[in-house]
């Protein structure tokens, strides 16, 4: 039975010694610095986008620009609430309450740092609010329910426009939430558990992220498309959509979706941090320091936070960097390249881990194998063209018929009407100067119709005789 366990399996994080008042310190010590973190963000945001685009961004407010968003949430705090008419007024309150409520969630089983002794106290704790054996499926299950605020903020408006930004949202949802969980199907494979402790405590040898590049490559990919960031804010494209399921928000209700998606922007990072690049765990050369001793005490959260701005820092450079893809190429990018390629891995990890059970293969050297075959293989998916099928024959060019459908319509240009009578012309033209859309056949008859009545006024004539 030992023998058909994973390679690697952590500790878990010791929480026998917290109490009540503990557990709720650390509840609002989360709170607070995922608020501080928000406005730091925005901040960050708007300083390297700046830098980017040679602009010097915030620098008025506070030093170095640091109170500018504090004086935009102040604003937005005071700004006057307007509800629109026509929405479902309870629904409509309740979306971005849902979508903050959730965000906040991810954090309580982030570990920030392993077991400190709390100063002035001879208590010791995780540096974590606490733990699960199936922590990480309670993450993605937080970021599914978070979806519904802006499902229900999109219908509840009754606009177009946020409807259409919150169908938008469901299909994206769905094309890279599967990507994301595929993506760390792998790390659940060789960690041996879905504790977040036990994975960062699996990830002493080496991160994640070195055997396992790829799933590392398609979870970054995916979780630009799970928080509505550029290239992937099909959602909210203020280019065709105004402001997506936000257009008819206002006031601190337009606050709570935008804290929301800063809030789910650290959460995303820190799943990264945690399972792909060692958690609080320090860099390499770092961490054999010493035996280790960076790795104790508070110092772990110190590296936490700097893979967690790390990552954050991709996701302004991303947004400074790349375009908006269109919609039918972001369903395609997710549908055809992202879940076959995540399936793929999964299925290669699977077998890999199956024949390490009875054997002694290397499995750092295999999967980095692995990793280079399906780079290769995605680089020459891309650069093989498109087959085209067979050309098309090229449409007879029927002559534009004036009275086609029985009505006169004027030539458009590059139309040219068939040599007819001047009278069939006129007709034309009398058309397209009717203001009020009679019909001109009633006045005046086509050539077709005349010759008609000549004829019918002959053959008659010739009854006669």
């Amino acid at each position: 039975m030992n023998a058909l366990l994973p390679a690697a399996v952590g500790v878990a994080a010791d929480f026998s010694h917290d109490t009540v008042w503990l557990a709720v310190v650390k509840a609002v010590l989360i709170l607070v610095f995922l608020l501080v973190s928000v406005l730091m963000a925005i901040w960050f945001e708007r300083k390297v986008v700046g830098r980017m685009q040679s602009r010097p961004g915030p620098n008025v407010h506070g030093p170095f620009g640091l109170l500018q968003s504090i004086s935009d949430a102040m604003k937005l705090l005071l700004k006057e609430d307007i509800t629109v008419k026509a929405a479902d007024k309870l629904v409509y309150l309740l979306a971005p309450m849902i979508s903050v409520f959730c965000s906040l969630l991810v954090f309580a089983v982030i570990p920030f740092g392993p077991a400190v002794r709390i100063p002035f106290t001879s208590l010791v704790t995780p540096l974590q609010l606490t733990d699960l054996p199936v922590a990480v499926l309670y993450i993605l299950a937080a970021a599914s329910v978070g979806v519904y605020g802006i499902v229900l903020g999109g219908w509840s408006s009754g606009s177009t426009y946020p409807l259409l930004g919150a169908v938008r949202s469901t299909a994206q949802v769905i094309s890279y939430e599967l990507a994301m969980g595929l993506s760390l199907v792998s790390v659940f494979l060789l960690a041996g558990s879905m504790s977040t402790s036990q994975i960062v405590d699996s990830q002493r040898q080496f991160w994640w992220a070195i055997p396992l590049l790829p799933a590392f490559v398609i979870y970054m990919i995916s979780m630009m498309g799970e928080v509505n960031r550029l290239p992937f804010d099909l959602p909210e494209a203020e280019g065709e959509l105004v402001s997506g399921y936000m257009t008819e928000y206002s006031s601190m209700k337009f606050a709570w979706f935008f804290l929301a998606e800063y809030i789910n922007m650290l959460n995303v990072s820190a799943v990264a941090t945690t399972l792909f690049l060692g958690g609080w765990r320090a860099p390499w050369p770092l961490s054999a320091i010493n035996d280790g001793m960076l790795n104790h005490g508070w110092w772990p959260v110190l590296w936490f936070l700097a893979k967690l701005w790390l990552l954050m820092f991709f996701f302004v450079w991303v947004r400074g960097t790349l375009l908006r893809l269109r919609y039918d190429q972001f369903m395609k990018f997710g549908w055809k390249i992202l879940i076959p390629c995540a399936l793929a891995w999964v299925a290669a990890v699977a077998v890999v881990q199956g024949v390490r059970q009875f054997t002694d293969v290397n499995l750092r050297s295999i999967l980095i194998v692995l990793s280079v075959l399906m780079f290769l293989g995605v680089v020459a998916s891309l650069l093989v063209p498109e087959k085209k099928g067979a050309p098309q024959r090229k449409a007879r060019r029927v002559p534009f018929d004036a009275f086609a459908g029985g009505y006169p319509v004027p030539p458009l240009p590059g139309q040219k009407l068939p040599p007819s009578s001047r009278r069939a012309r006129a007709v034309v033209v009398i058309a397209a100067a009717e203001p009020n859309g009679s019909d001109p056949t009633a006045a005046e008859p086509s050539p077709s119709a005349t010759a008609t009545a000549a004829a019918d006024d002959g053959t008659k004539e010739a009854d006669r005789g």
